[in-house]
């Protein structure tokens, strides 16, 4: 064998500790005694074949070894002569017919070896998996990481086109000034009708007579708590008129209108919506430490303060988007807030996206459902990090993962100015409306691996 065999593999780890224990085989019969142990060997492990697999080389392996090879240089091709195989290794039944009565002992030993090694296990699997796709057409190599055999090509271009259309549809539409980039002192009374009414389902008493008295921009800075209670306005909820006023401010503040909803926000930063959108689905725990240190104002405060908050939703009677607490939150939110950050994160994002529901009705339910499919995808993969003993390994992981994000982050802030907003738009709905579908089709592949593992 040559230098690059599979002995450099991480697999053999694996292979030689089976070898570690090897014990004397059976004594060979008389017809048989022309033969010898060495002839029944693997070759890449030097120990007795278990069911063993014979490529279109002619060099035979044991098949677990074979898993193992394929799994860590992600080849179809002979460990020893780098042939490739074509269609998928079968066990050689009268080799190991042979093999099992020459040897018997041998053979149960290392079968209770493999048995008891959930890494070979989990190979073993991945391998017949992927035998049985190879069967139904699949192209060979190693296992499909992305999407799985749900998409097909005819289905994922009719749902290229469907977000493009959608995108193409939703664009046309958007012809006209929106008061996120409209300064205050430009208001007209309809842009002023038009904000109050954003305030809320409970404001419908109040825009028509904020219409009538034609205020406009300049006006509207003009108004306090005394001139709101008296007429011509006569607001005597002093809930409501608390409500208008922080509004208000907020609008003084910033000299245009606050989104108050994801279109309005991502209207005001097309960019980072989309940068967001994509790193809390991927990374969340990494992109709301990002919040945190980078955007706490505008990102975290709303986040923690809707997800953990301060007191019962029922004591408070301000509407939901009008009573973003801006103050630091206190150690039982941020008690609350540490254990379903480290533990459950894609909760933070399904409990933000239910409060929204009264605005975003459809929205916030694909949001809700995708953070329960990408917290059942997350906690597999802990449980495979977990049944395959790699908690070791789990710090690199994590690094890996970093360095990963943080490359995805500067590529996306280099090619971001260079994207045409057609396309920015697509990306947005697809990550939005569409990934959910994906996310559902890996937790079904999760939940057949698993079924396979208990049969």
């Amino acid at each position: 064998m040559t230098d690059s065999q599979i002995t450099e593999d991480s697999g053999t780890k694996v292979i030689f500790s089976l070898s570690s224990s090897r014990q004397a085989s059976a004594e060979v019969g008389a017809p048989m005694s022309g033969l010898t142990e060495q002839e029944f060997t693997c070759h890449c492990c030097y120990d007795v074949l278990v069911k063993p697999t014979t490529l279109h080389c002619g060099h035979s392996f044991c098949r677990h070894c074979l898993a193992l090879w394929w799994e860590s240089s992600g080849k179809t091709e002979c460990p020893e002569c780098r042939e490739r195989w074509e269609g998928f290794p079968k066990v050689n039944i009268l080799l190991r017919d042979a093999v099992e009565k020459l040897f018997q002992a041998d053979v149960q030993r290392r079968q209770k070896e493999i048995q008891n090694n959930p890494r070979i296990t989990q190979s073993l699997l991945d391998f017949q998996r992927h035998g049985d796709e190879a069967s139904r057409g699949a192209p060979p190599g190693r296992p499909r990481r992305g999407t799985g055999s749900f998409f097909s090509g005819v289905l994922t271009a009719l749902t290229c086109v469907t977000v493009m259309l959608l995108v193409y549809h939703w664009s046309s539409g958007e012809n006209h000034e929106v008061l996120e980039f409209k300064p205050l002192s430009r208001w007209t009374a309809d842009d002023v009708k038009l904000w109050v009414e954003h305030l809320g389902a409970w404001t419908s008493q109040y825009r028509e007579t904020f219409h009538r008295e034609q205020v406009n921009g300049r006006m509207l800075t003009l108004l306090e708590d005394d001139d709101l209670s008296r007429l011509p306005y006569s607001i005597d909820n002093p809930t409501h008129r608390r409500a208008i006023l922080q509004e208000l401010h907020r609008v003084r503040t910033a000299r245009v209108k606050p989104p108050q909803n994801l279109w309005e926000y991502k209207a005001v930063n097309g960019g980072k919506a989309l940068f967001l959108l994509y790193a809390l689905k991927d990374s969340p725990r990494l992109t709301i430490l990002y919040l945190y240190l980078f955007d706490y104002d505008d990102g975290f405060l709303p986040l923690i303060h809707t997800c953990c908050p301060r007191r019962p939703p029922h004591v408070d009677h301000l509407p939901s988007k009008a009573r973003v607490c801006k103050e630091n939150p206190n150690w039982r939110q941020w008690a609350e807030f540490v254990v379903k950050y480290s533990v459950l994160p894609y909760q933070l994002l399904a409990e933000f996206a239910w409060d929204w529901l009264s605005v975003h009705y459809w929205t916030s339910r694909f949001v809700i459902v995708n953070a329960m499919l990408l917290s059942l995808l997350e906690a597999c993969a802990f449980w495979r990090v977990w049944s395959r003993r790699e908690i070791r390994m789990l710090p690199q992981k994590m690094w890996h993962h970093l360095w990963w994000v943080l490359r995805c982050g500067v590529v996306f802030a280099l090619v971001w100015p260079l994207l045409p907003q057609f396309v920015c738009n697509c990306l947005f709905y697809w990550a939005l409306y569409f990934n959910p579908i994906i996310n559902i089709d890996l937790v079904v592949q999760q939940v057949l691996r698993r079924d396979t593992q208990h049969v």
